[in-house]
């Protein structure tokens, strides 16, 4: 992409539809005048005079306890420097959008206009009632370590500068993994930090907690190792100043056991990296470019264990695996700091966790067969779903132990599951869906090419790696469209009308005749139809040309299923094809069949179209847990409809007793956990979070789908073809950009997942 698109992309996404990335939502109901004179006057005196008499009750009352201040001057933005806080706003709102995410946190940024070191604490403290915990980013050093230091004094809430102990904390837990598999021991490891400022020193100070010798540190600047006789150096930087008679990085790496860069690329050599000690670790977390390129590296040492901060390579030293979580843990204690104590807990925790066994759809979600504890595996995933329960508990007990701890946990199983349904309100499977895309890309055909929308969405798969794209239209309207929106990408562009196409379109229609010659199918209809666009993509990816096909957003989709079914085998042992939507809702994914195909499906049909939906619930990573709906429960009402459904049930209950399925039930009572178990405990939903809806009819299902979607503007992708040999997927008509591109995403992973069932 032209860095002139990249930039409007970036200020786009920024501007539209809404300038920012967070807004204020409602939590309360403010529909009456009545509900609007308890959140507001008279009756919202009783909680002011509540909280007037102790306190503690603005807990209670108000949404402190969860908000977080994400706070910044604006002096050193991102490898900006010092750009103002107006400047800083858009990185400030990023990192509360993360902390909503990651840890179901609210957050409120805050930029503050001084440089003086007084005014911005005695800002900071005036504002700190409203809020539970204060996040410091983006503060020039030293500055920055007075700012913390003084405010974790004088402040009774968890006050944290994630630029410091974030990377600090992560890089520790992976250290501890590292120093382990090269059969070494903290204390005697010797090791060159490159980098001086303050996510530096407090990576080091973190590592000498947990064992590193201070004598065994050499600490590099841009002008080279850090002198005990250098006037220029700060007090903190003194600490790891050096007598040592040596001045360069090359001469410090000499025998070195581990180098922690944070500093810039591109300056460990191949050469330096060679005259280190056996087995060594090496982070080059400098970004984009590390200190030296992870290739480079792992070309040189056969024997490294490596880590990045970059998410393409093993081991990336990722900040969000630490702060949504630490904050969570001190949070929901109450803590008055973010102490040593529950730094040192989360780093356990994170380093423990990456020795445990990984869960499917981790493994599924990163394309891996089985992620294990080793070289390439020492610090957990972002998206590892066990995060949430295993760094916030570890932080609250470690507050608990260590006395900040004003409202402690007693009973830790609730705890852990009021955190796993914190889960649920983001969009963590559609990032989960394109980075398994990305980790074995397909050749994708956009069958549309020379609409505008398709093209951008064509040119989001080829830039972010999820796909290759193979662009089907007119060529000259292509290379215009592509010209304007910036998509300068080497990629295959076919029109199947054109001359130099007959060759293949001959194949193609001499293909199509064979299997169709004795259903009415002339070849002279062949063809003709090898010059539709849509018959030409599907016997790409029958005959081999192409692995996926993506269609469908300038027709409706009856005209544009139509030549898909008639091409496009079904899958080995199935009848019928059906779809279904994935719809991203507060209570997290929920899949919807079947929503576009199959208008009255019997219950022979809707038993496969579970076991279908089924299948691609777990393509997800996510365990199927499945009602079979209908307007009536467990045989209450005599009827057609709720007949079949109950028929369909026994019949999976019958042949696959191991799948989690249960019906006919009213959809209420599926999605109420509570209503279910008091009514019908017997059900085989009960203690269980439906996440796959199998309704009676096309018009039910359809109807839900799109209700969901405007209603409350829900995220879906699909609808998602099932039961199809090849993995060809087609877009509602009108379908946005995003929505293409998720859909690209699914037809790639469906494609991969194809692949390997067909080599089994």
């Amino acid at each position: 992409m032209h860095k002139d698109s990249k930039r409007r992309e970036a200020l786009l996404y920024h501007a539209k539809p809404t300038p920012g990335k967070i807004q204020v939502v409602p939590t309360k109901k403010y529909a009456s005048q009545r509900d609007l004179a308890l959140a507001y006057s008279p009756g919202v005196a009783e909680p002011c005079l509540e909280i007037a008499k102790d306190v503690r009750n603005v807990y209670k009352y108000t949404a402190k306890g969860n908000l977080v201040a994400v706070i910044s001057n604006g002096t050193a933005v991102l490898g900006l420097g010092d750009i103002g806080p107006e400047a800083s706003k858009p990185v400030m709102e990023g990192k509360g959008l993360l902390f909503k995410i990651f840890a179901d946190i609210d957050v409120f940024d805050i930029e503050i206009d001084t440089h003086d070191v007084e005014k911005f604490i005695e800002t900071v403290k005036n504002i700190s009632p409203t809020f539970g915990g204060i996040n410091l980013e983006d503060i020039k050093a030293p500055e920055s370590f007075e700012i913390e230091r003084r405010l974790k004094e004088e402040l009774n809430i968890p006050v944290m500068h994630d630029d410091q102990h974030g990377t600090a904390i992560i890089s520790c837990a992976a250290l501890l993994n590292a120093v382990e598999l090269a059969g070494k021991k903290m204390g005697d490891v010797k090791m060159v930090v490159s980098g001086a400022g303050s996510a530096a020193i407090a990576c080091a100070k973190l590592y000498i907690a947990f064992g590193v010798n201070p004598d065994n540190i050499i600490m590099l600047n841009s002008k080279g190792v850090l002198k005990k006789d250098d006037p220029k150096i700060s007090e903190m930087q003194r600490d790891f100043a050096t007598d040592k008679n040596i001045s360069t990085l090359a001469e410090a790496m000499v025998g070195s056991d581990v180098f922690i860069g944070l500093s810039s690329g591109g300056i460990l050599s191949a050469e330096m990296l060679l005259t280190m000690a056996d087995n060594p670790v090496v982070f080059a977390m400098a970004n984009p470019d590390p200190e030296i390129s992870y290739q480079l590296a792992m070309d040189t040492r056969k024997d490294i264990i490596m880590a990045t901060g970059r998410s393409d390579h093993p081991n990336q030293v990722n900040n969000v695996l630490g702060f949504p979580f630490i904050f969570r843990g001190a949070l929901d204690v109450r803590a008055t700091k973010i102490n040593e104590e529950m730094k040192k807990a989360a780093v356990v925790a994170l380093a423990e966790l990456a020795r445990e066994s990984v869960p499917e759809q981790v493994n599924i979600a990163y394309g891996e067969v089985k992620l294990i504890f080793g070289r390439e595996y020492i610090i957990p995933k972002p998206f590892d779903p066990r995060l949430i329960t295993v760094v916030p508990p570890a932080v609250a007990k470690a507050a608990m132990e260590s006395g900040v701890a004003t409202e402690p946990i007693t009973d830790w199983d609730k705890y852990k599951n009021e955190l796993y349904e914190r889960m649920g309100s983001d969009n963590k499977i559609v990032r989960m869906l394109t980075t398994r895309a990305k980790t074995d890309p397909k050749r994708l055909v956009f069958a549309e090419a020379d609409h505008l929308d398709v093209l951008k969405a064509a040119q989001i798969v080829q830039e972010e790696g999820i796909g290759v794209p193979i662009l089907l239209g007119n060529k000259e309207i292509i290379l215009e469209l592509m010209k304007e929106i910036g998509f300068d990408a080497d990629v295959e562009i076919i029109d199947p009308k054109t001359e130099e196409e007959s060759e293949r379109r001959n194949r193609f229609a001499t293909s199509y005749w064979e299997s169709r010659k004795r259903k009415g199918t002339t070849f002279y209809d062949a063809e003709k139809w090898m010059r539709e666009r849509n018959y030409f993509a599907a016997m790409m990816v029958n005959e081999g040309d192409a692995d996926a096909l993506v269609t469908g957003y300038s027709r409706s989709y009856p005209s544009v299923i139509k030549p898909i079914l008639e091409l496009i085998p079904k899958a080995a042992g199935v009848s019928k094809v059906a779809t279904t939507n994935v719809m991203m809702t507060k209570r997290g994914p929920m899949f919807l069949a079947d929503t576009a195909i199959n208008p009255n499906p019997s219950a022979e049909d809707l038993a496969k179209i579970a076991l279908m939906t089924e299948r691609t619930v777990r393509m997800f990573g996510l365990d199927p847990v499945v009602a079979m709906l209908s307007f009536a429960n467990f045989g209450s009402a005599d009827h057609e409809s709720p007949a079949k459904m109950r028929q369909a049930v026994a019949f999976l209950h019958e042949n696959y007793p191991d799948m989690v399925v249960d019906g006919e039930i009213q959809i209420d009572f599926a999605l109420n956990p509570d209503m279910l178990k008091d009514k019908f405990p017997f059900s085989k939903l009960v203690n269980k979070k439906v996440n796959t809806l199998i309704f009676p009819n096309l018009d039910a299902a359809n109807m839900m789908y799109k209700m969901l979607k405007e209603l409350d503007k829900v995220t879906s992708i699909g609808p998602i073809v099932l039961g199809l040999d090849k993995a060809v997927h087609v877009f509602q008509l009108g379908a946005s950009v995003e929505e293409m591109v998720n859909m690209s995403a699914v037809a790639v992973v469906d494609a991969q997942v194809k692949e390997m069932r067909k080599k089994k």
